[in-house]
């Protein structure tokens, strides 16, 4: 259990795993999570199940290392096994027959925002997906998620590939054009969430967005993932992870994030001298 089948590393710094875990896959929807994690000692971490196979008994783990326990995550390789996998956690993505969705993946977002374009068009709906990064090397998922969609927009912010821009100006574009949009779909870095749902606001056209707010338990017992949703405090592990993007209180979970940044620094400091010290 919890043996990692596949490693494939899809940009820098991301890392793809494939998991023996068949109970979780038989089990979870889209828009879930689970907490994983790698040794005793180790924090938990939530991590989005960006695709599964019931039948082979396998979830897909898309992760960028962004810090101590990613990094420690992806050194990882074929044949080791995650001390600790729990999941699927998180309420799943209400999917039902809407007409045209947009989903919009930002950076490493395109990971969580796959399943989610891939169950609304086993639904039926029209399924626009843009997905984008800073330039063509870290874009992730291209084929699946074109598989996923009936119209996939590519975009980086330097023009390396497809259209040169943000995300937002290709869905304002497609709003100029009068597509008939009956939901956006957005997951990505907080900063980009917040600005497709100014986006949308104007139009009204409901936005939906997925959080990553810092997660001890995944359970609702600690209360590390509070947010504020239209006013009210919400648990992004047991409410979420997706809610109302033009409700969500994005100047507080931005001060959130950066809650533990100083020890996130030395905690990674720490990791680079132990690591050092057992190469030699």
């Amino acid at each position: 259990m919890n043996t990692i089948l596949r490693k494939t590393i899809l940009a820098p710094g991301v890392k793809d795993f494939l998991v023996d875990a068949p109970r979780i896959a038989r089990k979870r929807k889209a828009g879930q999570f689970i907490m994983l994690r790698v040794r005793q000692e180790g924090e938990r971490i939530p991590l989005t199940i960006a695709d599964a196979d019931p039948e082979a008994g396998w979830i897909r783990l898309i992760f960028q290392e962004v810090g101590r326990s990613t990094v420690e995550l992806g050194r990882l390789e074929e044949g080791d096994s995650i001390l600790d996998l729990a999941g699927p956690l998180g309420r799943p993505t209400h999917i039902e027959e809407r007409g045209t969705v947009v989903c919009v993946g930002g950076g490493i977002g395109t990971a969580p925002v796959h399943p989610i374009a891939k169950a609304n068009k086993e639904m039926g709906n029209r399924v626009i997906s843009i997905i984008g990064a800073r330039s063509a090397d870290l874009l992730i998922m291209e084929e699946e998620m074109a598989k996923a969609s009936d119209r996939l927009l590519v975009c980086t912010d330097d023009g390396s590939k497809g259209i040169k821009g943000f995300v937002t100006q290709v869905l304002q574009q497609l709003m100029d054009e009068g597509e008939p949009i009956k939901e956006v779909v957005a997951i990505g870095p907080v900063v980009m969430m917040r600005a497709v749902s100014e986006v949308t606001r104007a139009s009204g056209i409901p936005t939906v967005v997925s959080l990553n707010a810092t997660m001890v338990d995944g359970t609702g017992m600690c209360g590390g993932c509070r947010v504020t949703v239209d006013g009210r405090s919400r648990f992004v592990c047991v409410d979420g992870p997706e809610f109302n993007g033009h409700a969500v209180d994005f100047g507080e979970l931005l001060q959130r994030q950066r809650a533990y940044t100083e020890q996130e620094r030395q905690a990674m400091a720490q990791d680079h001298v132990c690591h050092i010290g057992r190469d030699q």
